[in-house]
């Protein structure tokens, strides 16, 4: 995948490489105190996670989710995010290409792979107040099929936080601001999501979320979003999930399954 970037996306992906070898070995004393610490997943849900993972360790989130449009079907996998703790406080993401597969292409959709996204998360909290925030940047680079690639350079900046209410109650949230390419120009588009993760057991989890995507040319668009997720392990987790649009510019629903794995590289000296 990578000889399909652009000479500029291959250079920052190996300046972003480079530099993580050389934090790691700055951290190499440190990394791994956190080793044993639960998984804590972006998925299934819109609003991130506001927390990175530890540093030196490696997880993968994975899923397939199908969508309902208007009569056409889309399925969509593997939804694969990596992230890599290259600090305490710090954290790498590669999004790979989604392959999105639609049931009738005579419709006007076509197969085929998306854009991959590059990215970092640095964790400004937890703050005084008891809050989690999180600050991630992230781009999106135009590798996928004609037909899906938005066939620009897509910036997006998120800013999740969570809070915890009481021992088995937590909400959380996502103020988001994207710069998606829509033929010729940018259509600037905010987001904000807000969810309540109620701990049935210590590994099982159920949630409801809502996000409203507000963009400069279009409608509105209003999710809910409902879901559960299950730790068999403290460092794995599957997922279910299953949401619906609110308003016309929505898909009607959308129904998902994941799993997600976490790996310590690096351990503390």
């Amino acid at each position: 995948m990578i000889l399909c970037m652009p000479w500029s996306a291959c250079a920052l992906f190996l300046s972003v490489m480079a530099g993580t070898t050389l934090a790691l070995q700055a951290k190499a004393q440190t990394c791994g105190a956190n080793a044993q610490s639960p998984i804590a997943t972006d998925r299934p849900q819109i609003t991130s996670s506001s927390i990175v993972v530890p540093c030196g360790s490696l997880q993968f989130e994975n899923g397939v989710l199908e969508t309902a449009n208007g009569g056409q079907w889309t399925f969509d996998i593997p939804e694969t995010s990596v992230r890599f703790g290259v600090a305490s406080k710090t954290e790498l993401r590669f999004t790979t290409p989604n392959y999105f597969y639609n049931d009738d292409t005579a419709s006007g959709f076509t197969n085929g792979f998306g854009d991959l996204t590059l990215g970092f998360k640095q964790q400004l909290g937890p703050t005084r107040g008891g809050f989690n925030v999180s600050l991630i940047p992230s781009v999106s680079l135009p590798t996928g099929a004609n037909l899906i690639s938005s066939h620009g350079y897509d910036p997006t900046v998120q800013l999740p936080w969570s809070h915890s209410l009481t021992k088995n109650w937590t909400v959380a949230g996502m103020f988001s601001l994207m710069w998606p390419t829509q033929g010729t120009w940018r259509n600037l588009t905010g987001q904000s999501s807000v969810y309540f993760d109620r701990q049935l057991l210590p590994p099982w989890d159920a949630w409801v979320e809502y996000s409203g995507a507000f963009p400069q040319r279009g409608s509105p668009q209003h999710i809910i979003d409902f879901g559960t997720s299950y730790k068999p392990t403290p460092h794995q987790q599957l997922d279910f999930h299953w949401s619906f649009g609110l308003s016309s510019a929505t898909p009607s629903h959308s129904i998902g399954l994941g799993y997600s794995v976490r790996f310590q590289l690096i351990r503390r000296r």
